[in-house]
């Protein structure tokens, strides 16, 4: 069993509840979306990865000395067979696992086990793939999960907000701006419409700008 790998590194969680977590990120790659703030696009397209087993990855992963991960991408759910078999090996050996996916494939049932968490996009307009995001998906998440969305402009967030009123999500909501766009301006619109949100930046990129593999 393969999988198409672009790069697994160690550093910080970035975003969302585990914000500031050391954490393993295991960005496997390819995607069907072409989202227009992605900030990896060289794990969409192109030919930087390898291919490799889940065995030798597991071997990769377990060379740091963290119970942490997180898979991300690309789109991680593009390569189920092969992911379900990692994540099933990752979950015999106690790893906590945060699985980040675009919204538009449902989670195998492996990722519903305790040990999981999923943060799943719902695309904005500025994104240029509203039409991909898939709400009954979204709606199925659970407590322990989170549903991201990626803010850059008013336009965004207007229409971040209407999906949080009409929608009784179960999963925390993340208010997220896109990296070079205001803070302060997400906060105040946040507050003003007292929303059950949480507005989280990439803190990542806060302390190490916007780079590769950290």
């Amino acid at each position: 069993m393969k999988l198409k790998i672009n790069e697994i590194f160690y550093s910080i969680q970035g975003e969302g509840l585990q914000v500031g977590v050391p954490t393993i990120f295991l960005r496997l790659f390819g995607c069907s979306l072409r989202c227009s703030w992605c900030d990896s696009m060289y794990a969409v397209e192109g030919d930087d990865y390898s291919e490799d087993t889940v065995d030798n990855i597991l071997s990769s992963i377990e060379e740091i000395r963290c119970k942490n991960i997180c898979i991300t991408g690309g789109e991680p759910l593009d390569q189920q067979e092969g992911l379900v078999c990692l994540v099933d090996q990752l979950l015999k050996k106690d790893y906590k696992i945060l699985l980040e996916t675009a919204g538009y494939i449902s989670p195998m049932p492996i990722f519903e086990d305790p040990s999981v968490l999923i943060s799943m996009d719902c695309k904005c307009p500025g994104s240029g793939m509203v039409k991909k995001t898939n709400f009954s998906i979204l709606r199925s998440l659970g407590l322990k999960d989170q549903i991201k969305f990626v803010i850059k402009d008013l336009t965004d967030y207007e229409y971040a907000r209407n999906v949080v009123l009409k929608n009784n999500f179960s999963a925390k909501v993340i208010f997220q701006p896109v990296y070079g766009s205001s803070l302060k301006n997400l906060a105040d619109l946040t507050l003003k419409d007292n929303l059950d949100v949480r507005v989280i930046p990439q803190i990542h990129k806060l302390i190490w700008g916007d780079i590769r593999g950290v």
